[in-house]
C-alpha cells in the first residue's frame, strides 16, 4: 500500500489496493490514515514526476509526430498511416510503446487503440496496469457491452443521473438513443460522444496546447519561521524554478503574484507588474525581492511562500519593446537551459542560483540523462 500526499496534506495518487479500500484523490491525509493506517504515505515530488513525464512523451513522439499531451501522464497519438512506416500492426506498435516506456522510464503504462479518441481512452482504462487493449470497429458493440456508463470520459455524476432518468443506463443504451435526445440532454458535447462511441471520430487531437492562465511555484518552508533571510532563500528558489519553466516552455509573463502564508494559514499577497512580458530570472527576482521587503513584517511567523506567473504569452509571438530590453532578457535563456540540462543529467540541485534554499532532503534521483536530443 502506497499513497502520495501533497503539501496541502491531500491524497494526489494511490495504489490500486489503496483505491479499493476507499482512498480517493483529494481526500485529506488524516481521513485516509483513518481508513488505512498501515499504508505508506509519501510526500509528492512534482519535479520528479515532471522529469518522468517529459521522458515518456519524448518516447511517444518517436512513434508519431501528432501527439496531444492530455495530462502529465496521459496522451493521445494519431497512428493513421504509420503502420507502413513501422512495418508493424497497431497492436505491435502499442506493445512496443508499452515495453519502451517500461525499459527507459521504469514505469508501467496502459495503451488503448481504437477508431476514435473516446474509445481509445476507454480502451486504455480497460486493462490496467501495463496492458494493451484493441477496439477495432467491428468490436465496438462487444466492448461497450463490457463497460458502464460512468466509464465514458465526460459522463460525470450529474450527467449520469440525468441520463438514467431517461432510461439510458449503459453505453449501449447511449449509442442506441436518438441523437436528438442526446442533443437535448447533453448538448453538442453529448452528440460528439454519441458519434465517437459509434466509431465516428469527431473529436480531434489538440496538437498545440493552450496557454496556461498561470504558473505557480510554491511550497511550505518545512517549519514556521520569521527569519527574513530564510524566507527570501525559499523565494529565490521558487523564482529560479519558475523562470526555468518559462524558458523551457518558451513562455513569457507580464504579471507576478508574490504570496506569504502566515502561521495561522492566512495569505498576504502583492501583485507585481514588470511592464512587459519576460522570463528573465534576474528581472523577476529583483522585482520579487523589492515587493517582498514591502510585504514582509518583522516579528510575524510564516509557514509557506510562493510566486505565481500570470498574463502568459508565447515568446515567439511577443512584440519586442522599443528599447531592446526584451531582446537582452532573452539572452539569459540559454544559461537556464544549460543549467536545466545539467540538473537533469546529474540530479536536481546540482547547479542552483546562489542564495536559493536547498532542502536537506534533496538527493540525486538520476545518474543518467533523462532527455537525449539527437
Amino acid at each position: 500500500l502506497c499513497i502520495l500526499s501533497s503539501q496541502d496534506a491531500c491524497v494526489v495518487a494511490k495504489t490500486y489496493d489503496a483505491k479499493a479500500a476507499g482512498i480517493k484523490t483529494g481526500m485529506p491525509v488524516w481521513e485516509a490514515k483513518r481508513l488505512l493506517p498501515q499504508a505508506t504515505y509519501l510526500p509528492a515530488d512534482f519535479r520528479y514526476y515532471g522529469l518522468l513525464s517529459e521522458k515518456m512523451f519524448t518516447i511517444l513522439r518517436r512513434y508519431s509526430p501528432d501527439i496531444e499531451i492530455y495530462s502529465i501522464d496521459e496522451g493521445f497519438l494519431d497512428l493513421n498511416g504509420l503502420r507502413l512506416l513501422w512495418r508493424k500492426g497497431y497492436r505491435e506498435i502499442a506493445c512496443d510503446i508499452r515495453r519502451t516506456v517500461r525499459q527507459e522510464v521504469g514505469a508501467t503504462v496502459s495503451v488503448g487503440v481504437s477508431v476514435s479518441r473516446t474509445l481509445a481512452k476507454m480502451a486504455s482504462e480497460y486493462n490496467k496496469p501495463n496492458g494493451v487493449t484493441m477496439v477495432p470497429g467491428r468490436m465496438i458493440d462487444l466492448f461497450l457491452e463490457r463497460r458502464s456508463l460512468s466509464d465514458i470520459c465526460g459522463i460525470g455524476r450529474n450527467r449520469l443521473a440525468l441520463l438514467n432518468k431517461f432510461n439510458i443506463r449503459t453505453p449501449v443504451d447511449f449509442v442506441q438513443a436518438s441523437p436528438q435526445l442526446i442533443q437535448r440532454l447533453l448538448g453538442k458535447a453529448g452528440t460528439d460522444l454519441w458519434h465517437e462511441l459509434r466509431g465516428e471520430s469527431v473529436i480531434g487531437l489538440e496538437l498545440n496546447p493552450t496557454l496556461p492562465k498561470s504558473m505557480a511555484r510554491t511550497a511550505s518552508m518545512g517549519a514556521v519561521t520569521g527569519e527574513r533571510s530564510i524566507i527570501l532563500s525559499h523565494l529565490t528558489r521558487h523564482v529560479s524554478r519558475l523562470a526555468t519553466d518559462l524558458v523551457l516552455k518558451e513562455l513569457l509573463a507580464q504579471r507576478f503574484t508574490l504570496f506569504l502564508k502566515l502561521k495561522d494559514y492566512r495569505n498576504v499577497t502583492t501583485r507585481i507588474d514588470v511592464g512587459y512580458p519576460t522570463n528573465n530570472y534576474f528581472r523577476i527576482s529583483h522585482a520579487v525581492k523589492d515587493h517582498f521587503h514591502a510585504l514582509y513584517q518583522a516579528g510575524v511567523a510564516y509557514r509557506a511562500c510562493g510566486v505565481v506567473a500570470e498574463h502568459i504569452t508565447r515568446a515567439s509571438s511577443a512584440t519586442p519593446d522599443l528599447f531592446g530590453v526584451m531582446q537582452r532578457d532573452a539572452r539569459q535563456a540559454s544559461l537556464f537551459k544549460t543549467m536545466d540540462a545539467i540538473n537533469r543529467r546529474y540530479g536536481d540541485g546540482t547547479l542552483h542560483i546562489a542564495g536559493a534554499h536547498r532542502s536537506s532532503s534533496e538527493k540525486v534521483r538520476f545518474m543518467y540523462p533523462m532527455i537525449c536530443a539527437g
